[in-house]
Order: C-alpha cells, then sequence, then structure tokens
C-alpha cells in the first residue's frame, strides 16, 4: 500500500519538477514527511533516487524541445554541484550525528526550505532583475550552492534553483530549467555516491525502489513534454503555484513537529 502511495505522489512530483525545472524532490520530501511510513535518512535517500532518475529523463527529453544548452557553463556548474552534493550530504549525516534527533534535523530542514521558497516566489514575482554575470567562476559557486542545499535539504533542488540560475545568469524560464535538471543530476549523483561509499545502502527498504524507480521516469517524461508544449507563462503559472504549495505543506510538517 505504501509502495503505491510513493508512486503515485512521485509521479505526479516528478511531472511538476520536470516542467518548472524544480525537481519533485521538493514535493516528495514534504509529502513523505506527511506520511511518515519511513525514517527520515530513508525519506531523503528514496527522494533522491527519484529526483536523479526524474533528471535523465528529462534532460533527454528536452533535447527534444529545441532548448540550446551551452555545454561549457553547463560543465562548470555540474562540477559545482558534485562538489556541493558531496558536502550536503556530509553536512546531513554530521546534522543527525550531533542532534541525535531526526525531529530536530527535519526541523532545520524543513526551516531551511521555507526560507529559499520564499526567495525564489519572490524572485519570480519579479521581472527584469538580474546580475547577467558572465564569468565561469559564478557558474561554479552557483553549482556549488545549489548543490550543497539540494543535497542537505533532501529535496533534490527546489525552487531556489531555478530562480538563482534566472537572478544571476538572465537566463529565461525554460532554458533555466534545462540548466537546473542538470545540477540536480549531478547533486543527488554525488550524494548517492557519497552514500555508497561511506554507510552504504543497507539501512534502506530497497525494495520500494521497485515503485520509486518507474515513477520517476514517467513523472520525468511527461514534465518534459508538457514543458515543451506549455508558454513561458504558464510554465511560471506552474512553479509559482507549486512554491505556495509547498510552503504551506511545509508549514503543516513543521507544525507537527512541535
Amino acid at each position: 500500500m505504501i509502495g503505491i502511495l510513493y508512486f503515485v505522489v512521485i509521479i505526479f512530483a516528478n511531472t511538476v519538477g520536470a516542467i518548472s525545472g524544480m525537481g519533485g524532490g521538493v514535493i516528495i520530501k514534504p509529502v513523505l514527511d506527511a506520511v511518515g511510513a519511513d525514517p527520515l535518512v530513508a525519506i531523503t535517500f528514496y527522494s533522491s533516487v527519484a529526483v536523479l532518475t526524474m533528471s535523465i529523463v528529462s534532460t533527454l527529453r528536452q533535447r527534444k524541445n529545441s532548448i540550446q544548452i551551452r555545454w561549457d557553463a553547463a560543465i562548470v556548474v555540474s562540477i559545482g554541484a558534485i562538489v556541493g552534493g558531496s558536502s550536503g550530504n556530509i553536512s546531513f549525516e554530521k546534522l543527525l550525528d550531533y542532534f541525535g534527533d531526526e525531529q530536530m534535523v527535519q526541523l532545520i530542514q524543513v526551516i531551511l526550505t521555507v526560507i529559499t521558497l520564499i526567495f525564489a516566489l519572490i524572485y519570480s514575482k519579479m521581472r527584469g532583475v538580474n546580475f547577467s554575470l558572465k564569468n565561469k567562476i559564478w557558474f561554479f559557486l552557483v553549482g556549488l550552492l545549489l548543490g550543497f542545499l539540494a543535497s542537505l535539504l533532501g529535496i533534490g533542488g527546489g525552487p531556489i534553483n531555478v530562480a538563482l540560475l534566472m537572478l544571476c545568469f538572465d537566463l529565461p524560464i525554460k532554458e533555466a530549467t534545462v540548466y537546473s535538471l542538470i545540477t540536480i543530476f549531478f547533486s543527488q549523483f554525488a550524494k548517492l555516491f557519497m552514500i555508497m561509499i561511506t554507510t552504504g545502502f543497507d539501512r534502506y527498504d530497497l525494495s520500494r525502489l521497485w515503485f520509486i524507480i518507474p515513477a520517476a521516469i514517467l513523472g520525468g517524461y511527461f514534465g518534459a513534454k508538457l514543458s515543451g508544449i506549455l508558454s513561458d507563462e504558464k510554465v511560471r503559472a506552474v512553479y509559482q503555484e507549486v512554491i505556495v504549495l509547498v510552503i504551506l505543506l511545509n508549514l503543516y510538517n513543521g507544525y507537527q513537529l512541535f
């Protein structure tokens, strides 16, 4: 029953995440937190697997949507995301060890997620505000920050990816979604690699992946297909509506922790 619930949640989340470039983790993580069927460390792992799978499928599908990818910039952002993703996973494990209490770590995740969501929502309503940065070091630093937050918060990317890419590099929203998905892939790959070489996968119920991976594939495909059909304004509307929904969901989860 839980596997079927996860399947439905991940298809929906990854479809929306692929359309908007958020990565479905921003929905998956708080929904699975609310369901409460698995411990925090497992939910963070399942979310990472789902958004990694979605990012592969969606990026491949997005290439058919006539989005031009500047691979030099994408590679630099990706290197930053790998370093950031590894650092974020180390920080997550250290927080668990330091507090010895999953609820406290979950509360930290909720607070940081809500702050990034509010930033993304405010910026999405501002037009023409950007820095138009060109130096490759900025692509690395942005990838570093996004990879760190994605891995630490267990959301795989989130709205801050698209907002920060648009703000820093003056990208249209559809192009920003593609770079966001590339960043998500590398940050989550780094996170899962770090798990493999440190704690291993024995503490997770891997049978859940029989539901999670197919759902992530379907969500990534449908989301990328819809992204090619929808206008920039429609994509922006989906982006803003989902941010509001996820802010409310995170606030509910935060309230439940008290």
